[in-house]
């Protein structure tokens, strides 16, 4: 390497630093049993720039800035679950390929389960929600962020899943094989690892070979080139775990491409960056269909039109794709094609509200 590559790549490396520290201090607050969204505001006031774009799952949809992000989003959440604490197993941040700068985080928010949310019943117990969570850091703030919670897996965990069972398995998903997904912040001489470069390729093009299958199948992917033999593909909850290239064509990929086959992926306008042996990628949606077939998760093959948000993450080993960490907001999916999921849990849960004291006998729901 050149002095002059050098000394670039140690300024890439200091300002990748410098922003997963600029995250620490919201991110530690979280990360603290029974966080004050009080508290937690100012933290977040000094992080995020004035009417920040936020976008996350349905039913929340985009949001303006610190402000809304808290009290619309995680306040609700702190009141159901007042214990709640944050626990990552990845923090990885990269440059995409048009220079942006992101942090990309994975992990589960955790806590007892005491009051409704979203109107789901409490359970009493501790639950775990998983989340996908990009940071889009310009000029020392965050200007953007992109999120996914798994609001599937908690009405999962209350008993109160209205739609279709999963064909994967159901559980709450592992960090990294390896336990080294917090990656620490590097040192301010160091030059980013050669490692990010080569994963980054490597899923770059997995993701370009499953743009193969509308031309030549399955076999057109080759997924054998990318994925290790004993791959674990966490999906979303109504999706769950695939194990191996076989799991991940059965319990997935073949239900998935059956019924949109016309899928058409935002590769060329997402953000994919890696840090060693990790990528993240995110885009907003990911994907355009349209459904047919024999229909999806239980949805009526009537060639709807939707586009769907996935936000991931990867650990690459051995020159093969080991784990992949996979979010889809299926309650988006639902809504687009006029189905309000959360309306049918409320039917579903209607007997338990009552007998709970939560609503008169007889009364119509909201």
């Amino acid at each position: 390497m050149t002095a002059g590559g050098h000394g670039e790549a140690a300024g890439c490396a200091r300002r990748h630093s410098a922003n997963r520290r600029l995250l620490a201090p919201f991110l530690d607050a979280l990360r603290e049993p029974g966080p004050d969204p009080a508290e937690l505001l100012p933290i977040a006031d000094r992080l995020f720039r004035n009417r920040a774009r936020v976008y996350l799952a349905h039913p929340f949809e985009t949001l303006d800035g610190a402000e809304e992000l808290l009290g619309t989003a995680f306040a609700p959440l702190i009141r159901a679950l007042p214990d709640l604490e944050r626990r990552d197993t990845i923090v990885i941040e990269g440059a995409d390929a048009d220079g942006a700068d992101w942090v990309g985080c994975c992990g589960y928010y955790t806590g007892v389960f005491q009051r409704p949310w979203l109107d789901i019943p409490p359970t009493g117990h501790q639950i775990a929600m998983r989340f996908h969570e990009f940071f889009r850091i310009e000029d020392g703030k965050v200007a953007e962020m992109q999120a996914l919670w798994d609001i599937p897996e908690v009405m999962m965990q209350s008993g109160a899943w209205p739609l279709s069972p999963s064909l994967g398995r159901e559980w709450q998903v592992p960090g990294p094989a390896t336990q080294d997904g917090v990656m620490k912040p590097a040192a301010e001489e160091s030059v980013p690892s050669r490692d990010a470069d080569s994963s980054v390729k490597l899923v770059g093009d997995m993701l370009a070979h499953l743009g193969h299958f509308a031309k030549g199948g399955v076999a057109a992917m080759r997924l054998e080139r990318f994925w290790h033999p004993h791959c674990s593909w966490y999906g979303p909850a109504g999706i769950g775990t695939c194990r191996g290239v076989a799991g991940f064509r059965n319990w997935h990929q073949i239900p998935f491409l059956n019924a949109m086959p016309d899928r058409v992926g935002s590769l060329g306008k997402g953000h994919l960056f890696g840090e060693g042996a990790y990528v993240g990628f995110t885009a907003w949606p990911g994907m355009r269909m349209s459904i047919s077939g024999d229909g999806w998760l239980g949805i009526a093959p009537a060639g709807q039109r939707l586009t769907m948000r996935s936000l991931d993450f990867w650990r690459v080993q051995d020159g093969l794709i080991r784990e992949n960490w996979v979010l889809v907001d299926l309650l988006h999916v639902y809504h687009q094609i006029g189905v309000d999921v959360l309306a049918r849990m409320r039917e579903l849960t209607r007997a338990r509200r009552w007998a709970s004291g939560g609503m008169e006998p007889g009364a119509l729901l909201p």
